[in-house]
């Protein structure tokens, strides 16, 4: 018993746990066609992911990666303008790669989610009106054709870890599909909007900034019921609720048509 690590609950809710002990994190699904996901997608993809130990459904045992996470989500990154040209330079090694054989989210199927969640919003009073129908014009940008790429699709800031300037590792690939390239330069900087063209440099090709505020309108529209029903609370400081407010604050500032190139 002297030599029992401490168990710390990295994060816990009605699907998943992970749980870390020592230098080791254990994954709880409820759905293991995530966890199936994950490890198909972290074999496959050229950036660094952590080591896999062993699965034995419905845990899934994975080695820390070294170093600490690019950023969270609320608070201010200690990281280096170089930590975040790094990162931009890892997603596109990965939307570089071929493609998943599995699909992402349709476009029907997002149009459909942000009727409803923006429904939602207003019948229930989380939001004023204005400031989810204006978000709602913003997000429209996103509903466009693409060419899609390997996305990891929930590229948050904290699924990030760099030791320095590198990167040493991206976790959490249960969302990893195929999908809009632009989806995962918004969500990595969600919040964090002073280092998008660190991020873009790194990226190395043209972007175009209406479509990442459109991403960034959508996702956090899509978030904030999920994150209240999962014991996460999308009104902290920096988080969705503050993203939604400042981009209708903004709304009509912005120049029609935005295109950030190298």
């Amino acid at each position: 018993m002297a030599d029992m690590q401490e168990v710390q609950v990295v994060v816990a809710h009605q699907e998943c746990a992970t749980l870390r002990v020592g230098d080791v994190f254990l994954k709880i699904d409820s759905d293991q066609t995530r966890t199936d996901v994950e490890v198909e997608a972290m074999a496959m993809v050229p950036v660094p992911t952590p080591e896999i130990l062993w699965r034995k459904p419905p845990v899934l045992a994975l080695a820390a990666v070294p170093g600490k996470a690019l950023g969270q989500l609320g608070e201010p990154s200690s990281a280096s303008s170089a930590a975040w040209v790094a990162a931009g330079a890892a997603v596109r090694m990965l939307h570089d790669a071929p493609l998943p054989p599995w699909p992402g989210r349709s476009l029907d199927r997002l149009a459909s989610e942000l009727d409803s969640e923006c429904e939602w919003l207003v019948a229930n009073d989380v939001l004023p009106i204005d400031v989810v129908t204006r978000n709602r014009q913003i997000a429209e940008a996103a509903l466009r054709s693409w060419t899609p790429v390997f996305t990891h699709g929930d590229l948050q800031v904290s699924h990030v870890f760099v030791d320095g300037d590198e990167i040493t590792g991206v976790i959490d690939w249960t969302e990893a599909a195929q999908g809009d390239a632009l989806f995962d330069l918004a969500i990595l900087t969600l919040g964090h909007e002073e280092h998008l063209d660190d991020v873009i440099d790194g990226y190395g090709t043209d972007v175009d900034l209406d479509v990442i505020r459109a991403w960034w309108s959508l996702r956090s529209l899509l978030g904030v019921r999920w994150l209240a029903e999962h014991g996460f609370d999308p009104s902290a400081p920096g988080c969705e609720v503050d993203v939604l407010m400042r981009a209708a604050g903004d709304h009509g500032r912005q120049s029609p048509h935005g295109l950030r190139t190298r």
